[in-house]
């Protein structure tokens, strides 16, 4: 392939296990990385995405992913996604918000809509209309809404409503948690979601510097997979928007946590119902940070070790725990999607008072499957699933370069090799000769067992929590009403006046022009190839479906 002069080839390697070239690139001019899977896979894909730490837990980042999907330069449509979703022939599109980085990706199998998504997708991440159009922070975002001159006033905005909603959940509040306790150095101390209580103290501005200082191609990670004519899209990126900017030192790196000195231990609460019993409510958790994200043998092991510890019907850990008749669901497992992957065991709607006997029984079962040895026929049956679902890759409703796209995010997003854990084959060889060696055990013992970058977290709930809060965001609500002038409240009233009329206007059909559409002579009239074939084995017909698998 030839590697037209804007770009510097860093590396290119055949992945066998992807059944792709590989080529990891970089911009010569603004640093942008890129990392391409070439090969004759029609369903393509595009994504871009952005490092993006959050400083504090206004939702920043949340906020914007929404924002910059509210038209752009190019495209100037009040919401190209939702008209997108039903004039494209896409077999994806999305975006996602995660604690560090924030992902852009859609996929097509028809090569003229592919490249349609990827100049809306690449206009509205680096050109979005939140520049000139406030109203659009204020929708997505957060914003104060006043009918009248005797209010109420209240809160409104659709990620802040989204997260009040996600924080009355025990899941997403005990998830929310643990990256703050397990983290506390770091940006995963805040959450990239946004918490409601803070949210309402981003202002504008810092949304603006935000996109200004993260959303910049020196800070980008372009990934494309698929039957692709890779010199004519690089062209096409280099030219269109790549080019445009200059090289700027964009400081999103994730920093590591230090270990902890001695195991730490929190009680947060959760809200349920004023009339709600709160016995046989609370959530008991024991949380590990269990290494580095760029082992990938630990990195597989770990996911093993989820299945054979918690996951598979006997696994020692959940039952032990069931069988002690604490709480009524025993969750958790390996969560790699990190710079520093954790382990946790959660025993939902459990008794708090249980919870030393909780950590005990999670202990002596913990040391006795080292002491004892693992189940061989448990760690096999894991690793034979695990491989098995690498070697098909079928993911679905997802495609398969879907999939392996977000996965290169896992090392490239900390300046690993994006293919790191893509390149399964020395990693399941590795493990499959460590069966029954004591690497499982010692990583047990390592990793959870000796282990003090380890959080005990309590999640206790509270009746009424929810009503309390609304009553006293109420208050607040009433005293920053009462502190208006006269000219302050009018001001108030045209501004949500405003607002609402901009969202109730549908875009000009003028504006809605300029999205791209397919003719129907871009659709082709023939079918997919067939690929069943008649065929003997054993002396019985079968009808033989080839298909890569790795």
């Amino acid at each position: 392939m030839n590697i037209p002069e804007a770009y510097e080839l860093i590396e290119e390697s055949r992945l066998a296990e992807c059944n792709s070239d590989a080529y990891r690139l970089r911009h010569k001019k603004t640093g942008a990385r890129l990392f391409i899977l070439k090969n004759d896979d029609p369903n393509r894909v595009f994504t871009i995405g952005f490092r993006t730490p959050p400083a504090d837990s206004t939702g920043l980042p949340h906020i914007l992913e929404h924002s910059v999907l509210c038209g752009s330069r190019k495209y100037p449509v009040k919401d190209p996604f939702m008209a997108l979703e039903k004039s494209s022939l896409k077999t994806f599109l999305n975006a996602m918000t995660y604690p560090d980085k924030t992902i852009y990706p859609v996929a097509s199998c028809n090569e003229k809509d592919f490249r349609n998504l990827m100049d809306v997708y690449m206009d509205a991440v680096l050109h979005p209309e939140i520049h000139h159009q406030e109203k659009i922070f204020r929708q997505e975002g957060w914003h104060y809404e006043l009918e009248d001159e005797n209010g109420p006033l209240t809160v409104n905005g659709v990620v802040y409503n989204e997260m009040k909603g996600a924080f009355s959940s025990p899941d997403d509040v005990l998830e929310s948690h643990t990256q703050r306790i397990l983290y506390p150095d770091t940006p995963y101390a805040n959450e990239s979601g946004g918490d409601p209580a803070v949210i309402p103290t981003l202002s504008y501005e810092d949304f603006l510097e935000f996109h200004r200082t993260y959303y910049h191609p020196s800070n980008s990670f372009i990934y494309l997979y698929g039957d692709l004519n890779v010199e004519e899209q690089l062209v096409w990126l280099d030219e269109q928007y790549l080019g445009q900017y200059e090289a700027r030192e964009v400081h999103s790196e994730i920093p590591r946590q230090k270990a902890f000195a001695e195991i730490r231990d929190e009680v947060v609460e959760y809200p349920i119902e004023a009339e709600e019993d709160p016995s046989g409510k609370a959530y008991l958790s024991q949380n590990w940070v269990t290494g580095d994200i760029f082992d990938p043998k630990a990195y597989a092991a770990w996911q093993i070790l989820d299945s054979v510890l918690l996951g598979m019907p006997g696994a020692p850990v959940k039952q032990a725990l069931t069988d002690a008749g604490i709480g009524e669901e025993i969750l958790g497992g390996a969560q790699n999607a990190c710079l520093q992957p954790l382990f946790t065991v959660i025993a939902k709607n459990a008794e708090e008072d249980r919870k030393e006997e909780f950590l005990r029984i999670v202990r002596e079962t913990l040391e006795k499957e080292v002491e004892q040895g693992l189940d061989r026929k448990a760690l096999e049956a894991s690793l034979n699933i695990m491989e098995f679902k690498n070697r098909e890759a079928d993911y679905g409703y997802y495609p398969r370069g879907l999939i392996y796209g977000i996965g290169c995010f896992d090392s490239w997003l900390y300046d690993g090799d994006p293919a790191l854990h893509l390149r399964y084959e020395d990693t399941f060889r590795f493990l499959r000769e460590h069966l029954t060696d004591g690497y499982f055990e010692d990583l047990i013992r390592k990793g959870l067992l000796e282990n003090t970058h380890s959080a005990v977290i309590t999640l206790r709930p509270v009746p009424g929590l929810t009503e309390k809060r609304e009553t006293a965001l109420a208050d607040k609500m009433e005293k920053l009403l009462l502190a208006m002038t006269p000219e302050e409240k009018q001001a108030m009233i045209r501004g949500t006046k405003e607002l609402k009329a901009y969202q109730e206007e549908p875009s000009s059909p003028e504006a809605m022009a300029t999205l791209p559409v397919l003719e129907l002579s871009d659709i082709s009239r023939e079918a997919g190839p067939l690929y069943n074939t008649k065929k003997t084995a054993g002396g019985v017909p079968v009808m033989h479906h080839e298909l890569f698998a790795g």
